[in-house]
């Protein structure tokens, strides 16, 4: 594999953080992804609750992006269909084993990382067990990822975390050192501000010497971010981080099918809309292009509990990674 030697830290968790990871790991080497840790949801909600780990579902997602063995990658998404187990995916509860073996969530992403040979490291970004809250749209606070997920929650919602997170210093030191730092599109809300509204991460972003650059989503979800464009989502970004950290956003300038779009329209979920003009009056340099995967498809898993959450419309992994790579070179 060609290596760039940029040292490249991606921010987030899910979907997001998998695609850009699977395009990224084609052109450096040097990757750190660090990951949400307030997933409460299907499978990782159920073994929180049962066993008191801390969240696996997102870090094995990581994990699996960053795998250079497929049959282990295979074995580590293979969810259960039946069964205690069913549900379940395999890597969760290989995870979960490890954390109730070792005593500690962070030795038990290293030797999963060990296990599937992986590019790069995985780190969660805080070690806390914490609870994702959020102002509701009656000003009542709604607790828990996958409730807010499914909540109406205020416009510009106050996001915080219980109790108080402390940020992983290894994620704090990756964000440091890095050539460019990537947050990774997802859900606003649910994936991307339990991570940056740290208070050390939040530092570590304002202060870094890396560039800066945020992957904008595709599509708006029903509530808050209904009409946000690409300006907005970046609004937010720099909202959770209480400070203008970004140096590049990055969107996609491909329209999905019509088909398609009606789809998600029927659940209200719209492209995300972008203005030239507005985007030039911003403090951060942007690009835009066609990023859309083409012919993409979901694997209909009955034994996958949030499979309806999981969208059709994706970033194309590569176009995506050739647009960070020339910022790193700019």
């Amino acid at each position: 594999m060609a290596s760039t030697g940029a040292k490249v830290v991606v921010i987030g968790g899910g979907t997001g953080s998998f695609t850009l990871l699977q395009g990224i790991k084609r052109y450096t080497d040097q990757i750190t992804a660090l990951v949400n840790m307030a997933d409460d949801g299907g499978s990782t909600g159920q073994l929180r609750d049962e066993f008191g780990v801390l969240p696996p579902g997102d870090v094995r997602q990581c994990l699996v992006a960053l795998s250079d063995t497929p049959r282990i990658r295979d074995l580590f998404s293979y969810r259960f269909e039946s069964g205690s187990f069913e549900g379940h995916a395999f890597g969760n509860i290989f995870l979960t084993a490890l954390e109730k073996m070792t005593g500690s969530f962070a030795e038990a992403v290293e030797l999963a990382s060990e296990t599937l040979n992986i590019t790069g490291r995985v780190e969660p970004i805080t070690l806390s067990n914490v609870t994702l809250c959020a102002e509701g749209a009656d000003g009542k606070p709604v607790k828990g990822e996958s409730t807010i997920e499914s909540s109406a929650i205020a416009v510009r919602p106050k996001i915080w975390l219980e109790p108080r997170a402390v940020a992983n210093p290894k994620a704090v030191q990756a964000i440091m050192e890095a050539d460019l730092v990537v947050i990774a599109p997802g859900d606003l809300y649910g994936s991307l501000a339990p991570a940056l509204i740290i208070d050390e991460i939040g530092e570590a972003l304002r202060t870094t010497n890396a560039r800066c650059v945020f992957v904008c989503n595709l599509v708006t979800k029903p509530g808050p971010t209904t009409g946000l464009s690409v300006t907005g989502f970046a609004s937010e970004i720099e909202r959770f981080v209480r400070g203008k950290f970004l140096d590049y956003v990055v969107y996609n300038t491909d329209m999905p099918t019509k088909k398609l779009m009606d789809r998600y329209a029927h659940d209200g979920e719209y492209a995300v809309t972008y203005d030239v003009e507005d985007l030039k009056q911003q403090h951060y340099e942007f690009r835009g292009a066609p990023m859309l995967a083409k012919n993409r498809t979901l694997e209909n898993n009955p034994a996958d509990r949030i499979a309806h959450t999981r969208s059709f419309i994706r970033h194309d992994s590569d176009a995506v990674a050739r647009q960070l790579m020339r910022i790193y070179f700019a």
